[in-house]
């Protein structure tokens, strides 16, 4: 059956509601666990996490990765398309990633904030699933390059310039596969207690907000140096 956009609303929506409450229980408690500064000035909370959940982030389904898979850093950003700071964030990631050849970006969608930013992820998703990491990555920046709400309508003409035809993106991204995806990166971010947008996993720290480009490098920095946001 050929799906309209219609039906992926109404799935996006459900998805929203059925991942929302997951892994509470596991949420973490953020403060100041090591003392670190956005580039604002201002305190970034964060938490040092438990290994055995942050061990199974490289094994989510559908996270989109850019840079060297043999990279010993990894950054993962867990986002929602219609966050305000997530727009500011995208451009910072992007730039980290363009001048640290071996930083790894690793996008998980965490679409908290309205139906619409689900729908705007399955259709990521399906963009993944159809062309590769490589064109998600480019769906990911051209998307949150642009004002204004994101939602599905708008992720399927994005998608459809990539080439791929709207009945084939409705198709993937309503599938279950897209949705079983969908739901454990939110079950995760939920697990790590990630209740910001943006908010990042960088070794075994959690980082609420977007601290800035400039210190999310000194962050990365000395993660490198001794596993922890600042030494």
């Amino acid at each position: 059956m050929v799906l309209t956009r219609r039906h992926l609303i109404a799935a996006a929506a459900a998805g929203v509601a059925s991942s929302a409450g997951l892994g509470r229980a596991a949420a973490q408690s953020y403060g100041q666990r090591v003392p670190v500064t956005g580039d604002d000035g201002r305190a970034v909370a964060n938490s040092i996490l438990p290994g055995e959940i942050t061990g199974q982030i490289p094994g989510l389904r559908g996270v989109t990765y850019a840079g060297p898979r043999e990279a010993q850093t990894t950054l993962y950003e867990f986002f929602d398309f219609n966050c305000p700071y997530c727009r500011k964030a995208a451009a910072d990631v992007v730039a980290l990633h363009d001048s640290d050849p071996d930083l790894r970006i690793g996008l998980v969608s965490n679409p908290i904030l309205s139906p619409q930013s689900a729908q705007a992820a399955k259709v990521m998703l399906a963009v993944q699933r159809k062309l590769g990491a490589a064109a998600a990555w480019g769906f990911y920046r051209t998307l949150l390059s642009k004002p204004g709400r994101i939602d599905g309508p708008g992720a399927l003409t994005a998608a459809a310039a990539l080439g791929i035809p709207q009945a084939e993106v409705e198709e993937i991204a309503d599938s279950e596969e897209v949705r079983l995806a969908l739901k454990s990166q939110m079950r995760m971010a939920a697990d790590l207690g990630l209740y910001a947008t943006p908010s990042y996993v960088l070794g075994n720290s959690g980082i609420l907000g977007h601290p800035g480009a400039n210190a999310m490098a000194k962050m990365i920095a000395s993660t490198r140096r001794c596993d922890r946001l600042a030494c």
